[in-house]
């Protein structure tokens, strides 16, 4: 089972909304979001599997990201709204696409229902270059991350996965590392389609949904709306969190 954090109270006839994050992320990246839309909502923030407090496991493939979401929506209330960010976006769509009785409306932040070419192993590299034995707090892996390559943004958000008390991340870095053809990738047996409500978030600036992706998306989501936020990139919801708020606050409400 996966741990989560709760925010706001369950409301009778409103139903809960899930927060999935992204890979190298956690449950907490999402907590000042989540706290301003619990007030008309419950909404839980979980961390994936491989990530935070949530179990450690070998494999790291959609469909067991997909069951492992399933089992929180079932022990905590269905039917659910859905939202995925990246890699928790591609988890939310592999649900939606299998389980779409447990899912009101789906909502998907800047990621398409198709494999990546790209890869995110140079920055499990960086993470391992920081000397995990001598911290003393999160800043001091800042430095050794920048001159690992790492961007001023992705060092902050990284270090929010320093355990360091245990000296440790609280990310599987192996598995993600093994997994990373999984994680890039999208599984070719998911044919749906999810008839339910669905809303491709972008960003502005990202090219991770881009305009040959929609008859796939359209074919796999029928209902599927798409709207963007301006001068944003692919961590649209850290880049401009008010309008990500705004944007899903209007959609879940409508």
């Amino acid at each position: 089972m996966l741990s989560y954090s709760e925010h706001g109270e369950a409301r009778p006839g409103t139903p809960d909304l899930i927060i999935a994050h992204g890979l190298f992320g956690s449950g907490r990246n999402w907590g000042v979001i989540a706290k301003r839309l619990s007030d008309s909502r419950r909404v839980i923030t979980p961390d994936m599997r491989n990530h935070g407090t949530s179990p450690r496991e070998t494999s790291h493939s959609y469909a067991d990201m997909a069951a492992d979401l399933a089992e929180l929506i079932i022990e905590t209330g269905s039917p659910a709204d859905l939202c995925g960010h990246s890699m928790g976006g591609k988890a939310a769509m592999a649900l939606a696409l299998t389980q779409p009785h447990l899912i009101r409306k789906l909502i998907v932040a800047d990621i398409a229902p198709t494999a990546y070419t790209h890869s995110q192993q140079p920055m499990i590299d960086a993470m391992r270059t920081v000397d995990l034995a001598g911290l003393t707090r999160r800043s001091d892996a800042l430095d050794q991350l920048g001159a690992a390559g790492v961007e001023p943004a992705l060092q902050s958000f990284f270090t929010q996965s320093l355990d360091v008390p245990n000296k440790s991340w609280r990310l599987n870095l192996d598995a993600l590392e093994d997994q990373m053809p999984q994680i890039m990738g999208w599984p070719k047996d998911l044919t749906g389609p999810f008839d339910g409500p669905t809303l491709f978030l972008s960003g502005g600036n990202s090219d991770y949904v881009r305009a040959e992706h929609r008859p796939l998306i359209k074919s796999l989501f029928p209902k599927a709306r798409f709207a963007k936020i301006p001068d944003t990139g692919h961590w649209l919801h850290a880049e401009n969190p008010r309008a990500f708020e705004a944007t899903l606050r209007a959609y879940l409400d409508a």
